[in-house]
């Protein structure tokens, strides 16, 4: 029996995907479940299960091939009869943020389960588990190297365990083992070679990556879809560092978290988002439909690019709800175990690019959403207070929004109320 298998739907909103990595080559034999291919789309990366036993026929797509989801990727022969609809490529895809050159990072602790709205948020303690630290050798026998890599490194008498692998939660790759034998490293009596991790001179060309390639492509279609304008606004955040500063022991034992800034900033942009509901909107050229539901969306950085998971009902949540669900949903992705449902349903988007030291920010809106706004660096400086001036830690608050859903007027009312709630908090506020 022969069997076509085909892209698969990755999302609501997704009608085609990019084809990442074969991971299989024609003749050789799968089993059920087994990887056949890498599916790269703008929200996430996914392995596309074989639906049945067989034999890798006719490959039907080459990679970075676009295809829209039902188009054929190649063909298995010899396939069992019986193929449920549990063992399609749409329903048993594993969901990745990484991407075959992009290197997950392996996060701290983080909470095993995610509190409900309604319910306590759940005290935290389990660690999770993390993908291989990148830039480590790997194990022959650890799961991350195909029957393709494999054959390959044995036919250059390549010693697997040597080589670093940078694909997928650290699955060596076709392209780490040639490097690996440019390097010189197969051949003990060769000639020297600069080492792998050299720095890139100015002038080398970076091939680009699927997820590089995607984040692009939506990045120029945002610019095209949405006339963009950016206002900014200073926040005085002396209030916020006291609550952490008193409150930060006992947020830890209850939650076993640190309490940090975005914390504070996912709250207060929730609040927001409630009195000015044109930010939590979507234009369609006939009116602008407010969203029912406010879905955070957080920015986070992954490898070479960056993924947006999402905490659903996010204004239900405490300040300390909000910290548990996005822990969870961070950790994930950071670690390369990110589902599809994470990053789907976003209706507004907050990134903490001051974690990384930045101070002015400018960002692009993630489609379709009505705006995204960037918490900057906090810094101490002076400002005046009365007639005097006094040493205050400040933080920029900078919003990126839609000029056809709202004006500048409405992006100041948004602004002001994040600014509002967060120079309103003080030790005594409410955290659970």
């Amino acid at each position: 029996m022969s069997i076509t298998v085909t892209m698969p739907q990755l999302g609501e909103s997704v009608t085609e995907g990019t084809i990442g990595t074969w991971l299989v080559a024609p003749g050789q034999r799968v089993e059920r479940y087994e990887s056949l291919v890498e599916v790269i789309t703008d929200k996430v990366t996914a392995e596309v299960p074989a639906p049945a036993a067989g034999t890798v026929g006719e490959i039907l797509a080459a990679e970075g091939q676009r295809l829209s989801v039902g188009e054929p990727i190649c063909t298995l022969e010899g396939a069992s009869e019986e193929v449920s609809d549990e063992a399609s490529p749409a329903a048993a895809v594993e969901v990745s943020p990484a991407t075959e050159e992009a290197v997950s990072e392996a996060g701290a602790q983080a909470p095993a389960t995610v509190a409900s709205p309604a319910a306590e948020p759940p005290r935290v303690g389990a660690q999770l588990a993390t993908a291989p630290a990148p830039g480590s050798p790997r194990d022959g026998a650890s799961g991350f190297i195909s029957p393709a890599v494999r054959a390959l490194a044995d036919e250059h008498a390549v010693d697997i365990t040597q080589v670093i692998g940078t694909g997928f939660q650290g699955r060596i790759t076709k392209r780490d083992v040639l490097l690996f034998l440019e390097s010189g490293a197969a051949a003990p009596n060769g000639p020297p070679r600069p080492p792998r991790d050299a720095p890139v001179l100015p002038g080398s060309r970076i091939p680009l990556t699927p997820m590089r390639r995607a984040i692009a492509e939506h990045m120029v279609r945002s610019r095209r879809t949405s006339p963009h304008a950016w206002t900014m606004m200073e926040v005085d955040m002396s209030g916020v560092a006291a609550a952490r500063q008193a409150r930060r022991a006992e947020f830890k034992a209850a939650t076993g978290l640190e309490l940090t800034f975005l914390h504070f900033g996912m709250k207060s942009t929730c609040l927001a988002l409630r009195a000015v509901p044109t930010m939590n909107a979507v234009f369609d050229d006939e009116a602008i439909q407010l969203q029912t539901e406010i879905n955070l969306g957080l920015a986070v950085a992954v490898g070479d690019g960056l993924i947006v998971p999402v905490v659903r009902g996010a204004d239900r949540y405490s300040v300390a709800g909000l910290a548990q669900a996005s822990a969870v949903l961070i950790e994930r992705a950071r670690q390369g175990k990110a589902r599809l449902e994470d990053v789907e349903g976003g209706t507004f988007t907050l990134n903490n690019a001051g974690a990384l030291g930045t101070v002015m920010s400018q960002a692009i809106i993630n489609q379709p959403q009505a705006a995204i706004l960037v918490m900057d660096a906090v810094i101490r400086r002076p400002v005046v207070i009365g007639d005097g001036i006094s040493i205050r830690p400040i933080m920029n608050l900078c919003l990126s929004f839609d000029h056809r859903l709202n004006d500048g007027a409405g992006a100041a009312r948004f602004l002001g109320a994040v600014k509002g709630s967060l120079e309103a908090v003080t030790p005594d506020s409410a955290l659970f």
